[in-house]
């Protein structure tokens, strides 16, 4: 789960570039990051720390690397380098702990190459002890390291007289990596940097003067339009042009420039103190958005569910919460039964899929490996993959035969917020249409988009600062619902814990006297969502039991009831209540997360927005 930025220009340029890409790329991990530059001659005086000097041809390699998140502004030293070739990297630790020496560009031991990476190196031990045998010094605790020492290694291979080219080397090393992995390696002696990948997101940005490669499209289409999107095992030469090889078979491919035609806006938060809340306030123009423009989308993919033999959700996280909401949804709406699998479990459920099955990824990035590795097993067993993501280009919006894309725009808070809200409108919608009533459908959604901006108003806000600070010392939350309210339960629990790192937990309501209920003590938070459907005098009754054990009672539904210690109203809007319903969640998630004294609510500790590795 990390962010990889890097160019090749025919004139020299700023690492600047590179650092620009990689605030971008940041949701990707922010353990710690680097750059590695060719600075010219001309700046043979640069004193910058850490440094690694290369001594090759008429230039040397300049490594800059620092643990924590990106500052605001680059270095004025490394920023004032010219350079025809730099990479970075911004990191989600996985091997080796948050340090200077485990922070990416790896080198070797001449200081000659350095390499960015994403992904796991299952075989790495394997191959750095046999590494060591012959020499290799190491300086870090990371799989990444091994990777550049090996095509030092390769480097020295003697093929008749001659030693193998970096091209050739790169290659050689990377049919040795088992695993998921992508990476970007420079050599201080060549005017080129390379790329491979099996499994992890790379492409390729075109431009007028310059070459440039990243772990996301955003972050290229600031610089060009024109793409190529890496296919697994695939190895891509920049220099003065592109050439793109087969790992496999080493045969030249032919490269697909694909011309993106999206708008891309700065990110910036404006008169927000942070993305989340700013995210939070996105979601009625998200649900608007959708009401108007997914009608079309939502259509094909009805017509795809009501053909299956068998529907299959497969999520992650939030979009997993969206998947439990759709059983529901198309239960009660459409009468039509879906199933849904954790992405990470749907390997010890998918024996029976066929031909005939319809399987339904969900997913913000597009990229999460959980999703991606059992939607290339079932698409190899033919079923066809109707995906709902938000990310245009990804790798599951690629793998997948129909695509409704989501109207949420770009997620800069790790915390899922609108994407998740953008979700479960599609599949309201979806649900609606199946069952021959797009319009009603439509109309909820738009009403509900007018709710959640009454919730988003400063009196209703200033309620959910007032419960947050009243609740921020207490370590565990529970959250009760049925129905469909249980899985916006879920999700209120994940943003909870994720975004203020209190411990909470949801369940059904009928589940509480089947052990839960022994964990409520005097003062014990319960949130108890309450719709005005034929789940309230049941979840009442659920409140009632944990108040009389001395719990304090949360309610939000559209009908107030003595029960409740405090009230928080949403609109009574049948199926799209739940939108509202999350709304509330969202904002109690981001404001218990300040009265707790989170430091950036947008960056959580130990989380990254897209998981990329197993």
């Amino acid at each position: 789960m990390c962010g990889i930025f890097g160019f090749v220009s025919k004139d020299p340029l700023s690492p600047k570039i590179v650092f620009s890409g990689l605030k971008d790329l940041e949701y990707r991990g922010y353990d710690s990051w680097g750059i590695a530059t060719k600075a010219e001659l001309s700046n043979s005086k640069l004193k910058t720390q850490p440094v690694s000097p290369s001594l090759g041809g008429n230039s040397k390699l300049v490594v800059y690397k620092k643990i924590g998140k990106l500052p605001e502004k680059l270095d004025s030293k490394l920023s004032a380098i010219s350079s025809k070739l730099s990479i970075g990297h911004t990191r989600w630790a996985t091997h080796g702990g948050v340090t200077n020496a485990n922070a990416h560009p790896h080198t070797d031991c001449t200081d000659s190459l350095a390499l960015v990476h994403n992904g796991i190196f299952e075989n790495y031990e394997e191959i750095k002890n046999a590494l060591i045998k012959k020499g290799h010094k190491f300086k870090s605790e990371t799989d990444t390291e091994v990777i550049v020492h090996l095509i030092e290694e390769e480097l020295k291979t003697q093929t008749g007289k001659t030693k193998q080219g970096f091209a050739t080397s790169t290659r050689s090393a990377f049919k040795k990596l088992q695993g998921m992995n992508a990476f970007v390696v420079m050599n201080s002696e060549s005017k080129e940097i390379i790329a491979a990948k099996n499994g992890s997101p790379l492409i390729v940005g075109v431009g007028r003067n310059a070459f440039y490669i990243s772990s996301d499209i955003s972050s290229i289409l600031p610089h060009t339009k024109k793409i190529i999107i890496l296919k697994d095992d695939e190895m891509v030469i920049l220099g003065e042009k592109v050439k793109l090889i087969s790992l496999s078979s080493g045969k030249e491919l032919t490269p697909i420039i694909e011309n993106i035609k999206w708008d891309i806006k700065p990110h910036e938060k404006g008169a927000y103190k942070h993305f989340f809340i700013k995210e939070i306030h996105e979601e009625p123009e998200v649900i608007r958005r959708i009401a108007v423009n997914a009608v079309e989308g939502t259509k094909t993919l009805s017509e795809y569910i009501e053909k299956a033999y068998g529907t299959f959700i497969v999520a992650c996280g939030s979009a997993s919460y969206a998947g439990i909401a759709a059983t529901y949804l198309f239960s009660q709406i459409a009468k039509k039964h879906i199933n849904i699998s954790v992405g990470s479990e749907f390997k010890y459920q998918e024996d029976f899929i066929t031909n005939k099955t319809l399987v339904l990824p969900i997913s913000q990035s597009g990229e999460s490996i959980d999703v991606i590795e059992p939607v290339t097993r079932v698409k190899a067993k033919g079923a066809t993959i109707a995906s709902i993501v938000n990310v245009m280009g990804s790798t599951l919006y690629r793998m997948s035969d129909f695509n409704v894309l989501l109207e949420s725009g770009t997620e800069k808070a790790v915390v899922a917020t609108k994407s998740f809200t953008a979700m479960v409108a599609t599949l309201i919608l979806t649900a609606y249409t199946l069952a021959g009533k797009s319009k009603e459908g439509q109309e909820l959604l738009l009403e509900a988009s007018r709710d959640v901006s009454k919730i988003l108003s400063p009196a209703y806000i200033k309620k959910i600062k007032s419960l947050a600070k009243r609740i921020n010392e207490r370590d565990h939350l529970y959250v009760i619902g049925r129905g469909l309210s249980y899985a916006a339960a879920l999700e209120a629990t994940l943003k909870l814990k994720e975004a203020s790192y209190a411990h909470a937990e949801a369940f059904p309501g009928g589940e509480l006297k089947h052990g839960v209920i022994a964990l409520i003590e005097k003062g014990t938070p319960c949130i108890v969502f309450a719709p005005n459907d034929e789940t309230y005098d049941e979840i009442i009754s659920n409140a009632q039991e944990v108040k009389v054990r001395g719990g304090f009672i949360i309610g939000i539904g559209p009908r107030e009831s003595s029960v409740f210690d405090v009230f928080l109203k949403t609109g009574d809007i049948k199926h799209a209540t739940i939108l509202s319903q999350v709304a509330v969640s969202h904002l109690l998630g981001y404001y218990l997360s300040l009265a707790r004294g989170v430091e950036d609510p947008d960056k959580p500790r130990n989380l990254a927005k897209s998981v990329t590795v197993k």
